[in-house]
């Protein structure tokens, strides 16, 4: 039987002209199948085409039924131990995203299919309510996004995401969410109270400050303006907040560090780190593919400054180096940031979450007897 990925939407949307509103203008094969089929024109009759403005690829929703929600986060280079991601696959469509190979696992594409193909686990709340039950469950901190976004756009309609929180915020359960999307202020006041219990931060990834790159570079993100109001609104909530980063791209965002730190400090953030850009199996076609359509003139730039941060190539899979790299670009960005983050205020740490709060959800209207 043909993996899923051996479909109509196996394209390379270059050949159409690009894919309008995506970061990926190509469908990488996946590199666990060893059968690719490219699809004909004549078989695209589920494509819009626009001939000015580009092929409208539409959005693609499955549903995935899962027996866990709450996984566990086996790296040494992570400061957290568990994770929730409601989605697989992300709309952002960030052309860098170093989470795009984990569709292959689907039978996906990195590619487009990646940000047109979102796998959503519906069950979340229902399971989250179950593993927190549990009594091994001790209320550890979770990372809500972990890998892919939980306020993507298509959590505006179908508030998974939503729901896990409500759930968290009624038995106190500590969370860190990490975003792109004005959309996590939706859901402010279930932050404030978990963040008056210090079992709630919000991490706001700001990657520029250039509404045209950020819209060329994210194109279903928040616009940079918007993400800074949602560090206003969260901070103004008394969320801990603070932004990322993430990723800093050599030879094209780097010189942003200054005003990216300054307009988050403004807006009420409270901490800033960073991560460099790293380009793992496919994800490097992708990005590389990007740079042509958007940047030709700085793609021999960017890709020389990122193989000499990780020893001749786009990305290192070591932990300790992964996520920064080394060499002389890395010096340089670190030095920087840590000049303008002390500058701005942005290098306090953030309180660590607390797990004081944290009781068992009911099931079934039954009460936990050993709870306090």
């Amino acid at each position: 039987m043909y993996p899923r990925s051996i479909t109509t939407r196996q394209i390379d949307a270059r050949r159409l002209g690009h894919a309008r509103g995506r970061g990926a203008s190509i469908n990488p094969p996946n590199r666990f199948e060893t059968l690719r089929l490219d699809v004909l024109d004549e078989h695209r009759e589920h494509i819009k085409h626009d001939i000015d403005a580009g092929v409208q690829v539409l959005t693609e929703v499955e549903a995935e039924t899962s027996r866990t929600i709450i996984n566990r986060v086996d790296s040494p280079d992570m400061p957290f131990n568990w994770t929730i991601n409601p989605y697989r696959g992300c709309e952002h469509g960030c052309a860098y995203c170093y989470a795009r190979p984990s569709h292959e696992h689907l039978g996906f594409s990195c590619g487009l299919d990646f940000e047109t193909r979102i796998v959503a686990r519906r069950d979340a709340p229902d399971l989250l309510r179950h593993e927190l039950a549990r009594p091994r469950w001790t209320g550890e901190p979770i990372v809500l996004s972990g890998v892919t976004d939980a306020y993507q756009p298509l959590e505006r309609r179908l508030r998974i995401t939503r729901s896990c929180l409500e759930i968290m915020a009624a038995c106190g359960q500590p969370v860190s969410i990490v975003t792109k999307n004005h959309l996590v202020t939706r859901d402010v006041e279930l932050l404030r109270l978990l963040a008056e219990r210090q079992a709630a931060r919000v991490m706001l990834s700001i990657t520029t400050l250039d509404t045209d790159l950020a819209r060329r570079l994210e194109p279903r993100a928040s616009a940079p303006a918007d993400r800074l109001r949602a560090v206003e609104t969260l901070s103004q909530a008394g969320v801990p907040v603070g932004i990322m980063m993430a990723p800093i791209v050599p030879g094209l965002t780097d010189h942003e560090i200054a005003p990216v730190l300054r307009a988050a400090a403004n807006a009420g953030a409270h901490t800033a780190n960073w991560v460099m850009l790293r380009l793992p199996y496919q994800v490097e076609s992708v990005f590389t593919a990007w740079l042509e359509r958007w940047y030709p003139d700085r793609r021999s730039r960017v890709l020389k400054r990122l193989r000499e941060t990780f020893g001749g190539r786009t990305y290192s899979p070591r932990f300790g180096r992964r996520l920064i790299g080394d060499g002389p670009w890395t010096a340089q960005i670190r030095e920087t940031f840590d000049l303008f983050a002390n500058r701005y205020g942005l290098t306090r740490q953030l309180e660590p979450l607390s797990s004081a709060s944290f009781r068992r959800p009911a099931l079934d209207g039954q009460l936990d007897l050993f709870a306090d």
